[in-house]
């Protein structure tokens, strides 16, 4: 199906002092943080080859892109309107893919349109048209192949066709499971040496504050299955769904990740700009609990990696959540050319942009 779909130019100005909310950050020293664009319900990025920053809106119906000038200052566009929860996004050879619940569209040669946008093309793909964990979180991996998440249509169930990453070519042509077992996994990434695929997943809700815990997870290869809904966290059986099965049988998490935290976007550090000790670690947007009866999560957190083992698990920056006030949601992460990251909050609507300088307080 082709869609025409509207233009609209914002200018912001990037903000040469941090918000209230930026002051309460916490971060390593020497690292800073500051506002880099004014994105409504900003989720998904993805960058193109000329540096555009594309930036999707789950609750919303836009996408955007993000253009930085010469002086530090940025525009955005609202570049496509009128769709149905654009969460995932992903640039792939000049184009763009957005995808919505029920459908993943491609919009050609896009840094050259971005105040003109060309007709989407909608790919062939039958998905899932259930909202319940319906958004989808896309990429193309170093196989040139285009994934995609299909969360469980519920808290727990077992219902088939769900609950799994996909992946395809970049037409929609050879669609094939890669992995299962995934509750809702709203981000993933690729190794940036092995290639293999590192993905986040969200663990079920209703068995209290503490269980069981969100995953970082690793699958070398195609087929694994991940526990859902049978057990969770690699170590505890559903009360419903785990009767008979055994979490042996199943691959565990790389890294357990707090309960309830929420954990969205993830990428390996690959710059220069931060000390060496954080190259090729994983960083993570902890979108925060929502039915935790103490607030858990809002933070970015970092696992240190010793080969593909993960040997630790601790905050990066934090500071959204301040005696259970919430000043920001963060949701995903990119790094830029010049090896500061950018960092997506769809609370307050922001981009944030966190850099290393020597001897900063």
């Amino acid at each position: 199906m082709l869609r025409r779909l509207s233009v609209f130019i914002i200018l912001v100005a990037m903000s040469s002092s941090v918000t209230a909310s930026l002051d309460d950050i916490r971060l390593p020293p020497g690292f800073v943080i500051e506002e880099y664009a004014d994105v409504p319900k900003a989720r998904s990025l993805a960058l193109g080859d000329q540096g555009t920053l594309f930036v999707s809106n789950r609750k919303g119906r836009s996408v955007y892109a993000v253009v930085r000038r010469n002086d530090g200052s940025t525009r955005t566009i609202e570049l496509l309107s009128g769709m149905s929860t654009p969460n995932g996004i992903a640039f792939h050879k000049g184009d763009l893919y957005v995808a919505e619940i029920d459908r993943v569209t491609r919009y050609v040669d896009i840094e050259n349109h971005l105040e003109d946008a060309p007709v989407g093309e909608e790919l062939d793909i039958d998905l899932p048209s259930d909202r319940h964990h319906g958004w989808r979180y896309i990429g193309f991996g170093p196989d040139d192949k285009l994934y995609i998440s299909i969360g469980a249509p519920c808290n727990v169930c077992d219902e088939f066709g769900y609950a799994q990453i996909i992946r395809m070519n970049a037409d929609g042509t050879a669609r094939e499971t890669f992995a299962s077992g995934i509750r809702n996994s709203v981000g993933f990434t690729w190794h940036p040496t092995s290639g293999e695929f590192w993905f986040t997943d969200n663990g079920r809700d209703m068995m209290g504050d503490d269980v069981p815990a969100c995953e970082l997870n690793r699958a070398p290869r195609q087929g694994l299955h991940f526990g859902y809904p049978y057990c969770h966290a690699g170590e505890i059986l559903d009360p419903r769904f785990g009767s008979g099965r055994d979490c042996a049988d199943y691959t565990p998490p790389a890294q357990k990740l707090g309960p309830h935290v929420a954990p969205l976007g993830v990428k390996f550090y690959t710059g220069d700009l931060f000390p060496a000790e954080y190259r090729n670690q994983v960083f993570i947007a902890e979108h925060g609990s929502w039915n935790r009866s103490k607030k858990i999560g809002y933070r970015i957190t970092l696992v240190r990696l010793d080969g593909n083992r993960a040997v630790s698990y601790e905050p990066f920056a934090e500071g959204w959540l301040q005696n259970e006030r919430v000043s920001g949601r963060p949701v995903d992460l990119i790094v830029l050319e010049d090896g500061s990251m950018l960092v997506s909050d769809d609370y307050s609507g922001k981009i944030y942009r966190i850099s290393y300088a020597d001897g900063a307080q």
